[in-house]
């Protein structure tokens, strides 16, 4: 039996628990413990109570997996330094250390990061990169793993990591038995970025560039050039270029394009109808135009997304 320390603390997300500890429960290879500062109950993020184990430095010799999960983002409740100093102190004896979801900034707060590569929640990956920049942050990751330290994505991705602990721990067919049962990929097809497209744009300050991002998004295939969003927002190509990088985080060009391939998704998942015909639909002109836009955005093509997500009671499409 595998020990594994669950650290948890009030605010915690509960699903990043529940999670993986589901999956090692379900193996029937690990004991697994929950521990707080205090070694007292902690509230979670939407308020249900978790009774703990021990307190964090009552956890004695060498620990197998020390886990970490995460605070609701970005506002959530987090815990303190001495959180950060047992974590500190775990690490050091356990085998390895994983985090799931923002439990991957508090890694980083306490230095178990540095100089290593992690992922976390795609809406906290620019905190994570700009924050702690000793850390090589790769944000389309539903795990990774740099030496004992494994790192995952977002709130369900805990299980993913679970799931490839188990597999690293007692073989790919427990593994899989448990992802049968419990009804999910034992690896999912796919990185983040498929989750994220239109929610990883920041809300602009600027009224007019908040207008201008609706517009786009409410027609993928309408006009949308350098030179006409300039005149809808009424200021300079040079200003609109300046406003969309200080308060979007990236360039006109990449907004809309991220746009369409959003709109493209929900064609190809949803509808029967050709690659060409989205294209035409969500603005990219060509098929070969939206095959590019999708490998730089998603890291596939749309033919190979469509395959991985399309309904099984797909509608037609006429354009």
């Amino acid at each position: 039996m595998r020990d594994v320390v669950a650290a948890v603390y009030d605010g915690v997300v509960l699903l990043d628990v529940a999670g993986p500890m589901q999956v090692l429960h379900g193996s029937g290879g690990y004991r697994i413990r929950l521990a707080s500062v205090d070694g007292r109950s902690v509230r979670t993020d939407i308020g249900v109570p978790l009774g703990v184990d021990l307190a964090l430095d009552g956890v004695e010799g060498p620990v197998d997996t020390l886990l970490v999960p995460g605070y609701a983002h970005p506002d959530g409740d987090r815990p303190g330094e001495a959180f950060l100093n047992r974590l500190r102190d775990i690490s050091h004896r356990a085998c390895r250390v994983a985090s799931v979801c923002t439990g991957a900034l508090l890694l980083a707060e306490a230095g178990l990061l540095d100089g290593r590569r992690a992922t976390t929640h795609w809406a906290a990956c620019v905190e994570l990169a700009s924050r702690f920049p000793r850390v090589a942050v790769e944000p389309d990751a539903i795990y990774v793993r740099d030496g004992p330290v494994v790192t995952s994505a977002g709130v369900t991705a805990g299980i993913d990591l679970a799931l490839a602990l188990v597999e690293e721990d007692h073989g790919p067919d427990l593994a899989r038995a448990v992802a049968k049962y419990l009804v999910v990929f034992l690896q999912r097809p796919g990185g983040q970025s498929q989750f994220s497209v239109r929610a990883a744009v920041a809300t602009p300050r600027h009224p007019a560039l908040r207008q201008l991002l609706d517009a786009v998004a409410a027609e993928p295939a309408g006009e949308h050039t350098l030179a006409s969003m300039a005149a809808r927002a009424a200021v300079s190509e040079r200003h609109l270029t300046r406003l969309f990088r200080r308060e979007v985080g990236l360039t006109p060009g990449q907004y809309v394009e991220r746009v369409r391939v959003e709109a493209s998704q929900v064609l190809l998942e949803t509808t029967t109808a050709g690659v060409a015909s989205v294209a035409r639909s969500c603005g990219f002109g060509s098929d070969e135009t939206m095959r590019r836009a999708f490998l730089h955005v998603l890291g596939t093509t749309p033919t190979a997304y469509r395959q991985r997500f399309h309904a099984s009671h797909a509608i037609p499409f006429t354009e």
